[in-house]
């Protein structure tokens, strides 16, 4: 039976990777680090509400078989570029780093399609940032998952999301750009759960993803 860490359950992606990790049977134990709390009650779920800013807190529970890293924010939501930098790095990378000195062998990641160290935009340099310095930690499996555009439900109504899931839809199906094709966040999930069976360090791209979900 395994132990699985989440961070970033409230999400899109760990609204839906929670939800199957209860399914899951070789799932006994679910450990989720959340600013707020997802109102998800299971025997199998113990949810810690903590300050991701005081890890001295909350270190001790970063422990088991792997550790599902989905947390993140937008633009709109953080404001400026340093407070997403704020959540989609520097949080996940000290979760992760945490997690590699606690023994927890394997790290399943979300990045983003694009993501490159060297890229202008920067989205795609924070993620690939991100990817570079967790492959520097020592994990012994870090399987990454490079995902376009996420659809599913939100707790926020996000009406510039819907527009531009609507227009890469359209160019998807002229041919155009189809590595940022949208992708249900439930297929992501499904897809993280199977990379953890694999046992194999790996990054995913967005056909993988879908092959992996099936």
């Amino acid at each position: 039976m395994k132990k699985a860490i989440v961070i970033g359950a409230t999400g899109m992606v760990g609204t839906q990777l929670i939800q199957l990790l209860i399914q899951n049977d070789e799932y006994s134990e679910i450990i989720s680090l959340v600013r707020r709390s997802s109102k998800v009650s299971n025997s199998k779920l113990t949810e810690h509400i903590i300050d991701f800013d005081s890890p001295e807190t909350w270190s001790k529970y970063v422990k088991g078989d792997v550790l599902f890293s989905t947390l993140g924010t937008t633009m709109s939501e953080a404001k400026t570029k340093e407070a997403q930098y704020k959540v989609d790095f520097t949080y996940q990378y000290t979760i992760a780093k945490i997690a590699a000195q606690n023994g927890v062998p394997h790290l399943v990641l979300i990045s983003a399609a694009g993501a490159n160290p060297k890229a202008k935009p920067f989205y795609m340099r924070m993620k690939g940032e991100l990817e570079k310095a967790v492959q520097g930690l020592p994990f012994e499996i870090i399987s990454i998952f490079r995902p376009g555009q996420l659809t599913g439900d939100r707790i926020k109504d996000r009406p510039l999301e819907k527009i531009a899931i609507i227009i890469m839809n359209l160019m998807n199906n002229l041919g155009i750009l189809k590595r940022y094709k949208p992708v249900h966040a439930r297929i992501v999930a499904q897809a993280m759960i199977r990379a953890e069976k694999e046992k194999k360090s790996s990054s995913y791209s967005l056909d993988e993803v879908f092959k992996l979900a099936e």
